[in-house]
């Protein structure tokens, strides 16, 4: 069964179509989510370049390595807590820097 039971045409006239396909194709939505999200007054937002996701990928990986070195160092003593304290915060900033989109 259809989620959504009301429909509502819409006419626009070139200018204001034009704009509505640039917003389209600039946050990857159809007219109609992009729509709902605007009435519902959600943030649209342009969706993310496509080496995006392999970037977020390497970055996890990366986050996978320091890890797995902080626990070898911690379990052979071979650096001090201080200090991958300090390298677990440096790759959680630019995990946050990624995906809130630089």
């Amino acid at each position: 069964m259809r989620k959504r039971l009301h429909f509502i045409g819409l006419w626009l006239d070139d200018r204001e179509q034009q704009q509505l396909l640039k917003l389209c194709e600039r946050s990857g939505l159809t007219a109609s989510a992009l729509l709902r999200k605007c009435i519902m007054g959600e943030e649209v937002k342009e969706k993310p370049p496509g080496e995006y996701a392999a970037l977020l990928r390497e970055l996890s990986a990366i986050g996978n390595n320091v890890n797995q070195i902080a626990y070898w160092a911690n379990a052979n003593k071979g650096i001090n807590q201080s200090e991958v304290a300090e390298a677990a915060a440096l790759v959680r900033q630019a995990w946050r820097m990624v995906k809130d989109g630089l």
